[in-house]
């Protein structure tokens, strides 16, 4: 029964711009940029490409095959593969729950830049940290006044969380599918001439050449586990997402093509996104690739500097801030689907109160990220703040564990058999089954036991040095 009620996208482009959306996120806007300028440049993108399309690929069809074939969120899905790895899914499903509050709070940053920009008030933003700096960390004196204040990061946090809801609330394909027709093409849009006007900058030119060129010399083993590990967030892998939209996609469509096309998507987007912020960053700085600096301060300081720095940089601004935020939302789209999937399954919730219950625990949770940097600034786990925490359990820790499991269950105990059946359904052949086969048993779960093990070597050693 529940099978016959779930809801589909209404067609295969419609799957694969919700499922690119999803993919394309404020992880390509700023951690892929900073990532490529520190890893080498063009030897980082030429690795980075080599991954997505054997090892990114391989662990995307196995999620949407998996949802396609059972037509359940993850929790169900995991568990209707084996009994025994029921677990897997609740531990996915975990994911999506950590990530969802801290995403809003950074969605709520871009909404407030972006309002910063059209109204004219970009020289504020471009003070080298300091506009950035008391925003976050906004105190009023009193928890009500800085809650409710717009020079604080809280009213912007609930209203990109509304945002979200919204989409959300009117389901797979009025809701989620339509705003990804809408976003999709104008965030492409944006994205291009954006990157066309920052290679028109005076001393650019470097900039490009550092970032296509590749200089083989700059390879190493953390280049590998750098483009591993970005390709792996990126295209919105363990956690649940592409299980829950696989779940949406009709029978009838063909996998293997969807997913190349959501691949290429996501990997065009990274790419154009480096054009957009490295030669503008490089040639704002003299020609140092060192100076793409990382996280938010990349975004919410670099930048705004740059476009201070550009003609008619107040309008450029404006249209970058657009197309983060609607690459924000497209992802915290998917984020509160997964959960809204998970409540609608297990608790046989309808999709407006299922909607509503994550919305809540969402404002509830994301208040400690949000008030993080302000009120609640001395409170800290394990040496970080709330935010910094919730993004290194999920993207350094749970995600590669997931993934590694999946792996293992895929690889080891059902067999890979499996996915290639229900690629093959419609299709009639899966092209690259041997890669699948390769990637998925033995390749991956090495790849991904390197990624956990690189980062809580390095967060351990970063805790027993402060």
């Amino acid at each position: 029964m529940e099978q016959k009620k779930r809801s589909s996208f209404s067609s295969r482009i419609g799957f694969v711009l919700a499922a690119a959306g999803s993919a394309v996120g404020l992880g390509n806007l700023w951690r892929f940029p900073y990532l490529a300028a520190r890893y080498g440049g063009g030897i980082f993108l030429l690795v980075y490409l080599i991954l997505a399309l054997t090892f990114g690929f391989s662990l995307m069809i196995t999620e949407i095959a998996i949802g396609r074939k059972t037509r359940l969120s993850c929790i169900g899905a995991y568990k209707a593969l084996d009994k025994r790895f029921g677990f897997l899914g609740w531990l996915a499903a975990f994911v999506p729950f950590i990530i969802t509050p801290y995403y809003c709070v950074i969605g709520g940053w871009v909404m407030k830049y972006l309002f910063t920009f059209i109204s004219g008030n970009a020289l504020e933003a471009a003070d080298n940290g300091g506009f950035f700096s008391n925003f976050i960390g906004y105190d009023a004196g009193s928890l009500s006044s800085t809650i409710f204040s717009f020079n604080g990061p809280t009213p912007w946090f609930i209203l990109f969380v509304l945002a979200t809801t919204i989409v959300v609330i009117f389901g797979v394909e009025k809701g989620i599918e339509k705003a990804s027709r809408i976003m999709m093409p104008i965030l492409a849009i944006l994205a291009v001439v954006i990157a066309i006007y920052s290679l028109t900058i005076p001393g650019a030119l470097q900039g490009l050449k550092y970032y296509i060129l590749p200089d083989f010399s700059q390879f190493s083993v953390s280049t590998v586990l750098g483009a591993m590990g970005q390709m792996f967030y990126s295209m919105s892998l363990a956690m649940g997402i592409m299980i829950t939209y696989g779940s949406y996609m009709q029978k009838e469509n063909l996998l293997e093509h969807s997913v190349t096309q959501i691949e290429i998507f996501d990997t065009l987007f990274a790419f154009v996104a480096g054009l957009m912020i490295i030669p503008a960053v490089i040639a704002f700085n003299g020609g140092d690739p060192s100076q793409v600096n990382s996280g938010p301060g990349l975004m919410f300081i670099t930048l705004p500097m740059v476009f201070d720095s550009m003609k008619f940089g107040t309008i450029i601004g404006a249209v970058f801030f657009l197309l983060v935020l609607f690459a924000a939302l497209t992802s915290s789209i998917s984020l509160m689907e997964t959960l809204v999937s998970v409540l609608m399954d297990k608790a046989h919730m309808k999709r407006k109160t299922a909607t509503i219950a994550i919305t809540a625990s969402c404002l509830i949770i994301g208040m400690l990220s949000c008030l993080g940097y302000g009120p609640w600034a001395t409170i800290t786990i394990i040496g970080m703040q709330f935010l910094d925490f919730f993004d290194f359990i999920s993207n350094s820790v749970l995600m590669p564990i997931v993934a590694l499991l999946t792996c293992i269950l895929i690889g080891h105990v059902v067999g890979t058999k499996v996915i290639a059946d229900e690629v093959k359904e419609g299709a009639g052949s899966f092209h690259r089954e041997k890669l699948h086969r390769v990637m998925v048993r033995w390749v991956a779960p090495v790849m991904l036991a390197a990624i956990l093990a690189s980062e809580l070597a390095t967060k351990v050693f970063h805790l027993f040095t402060i």
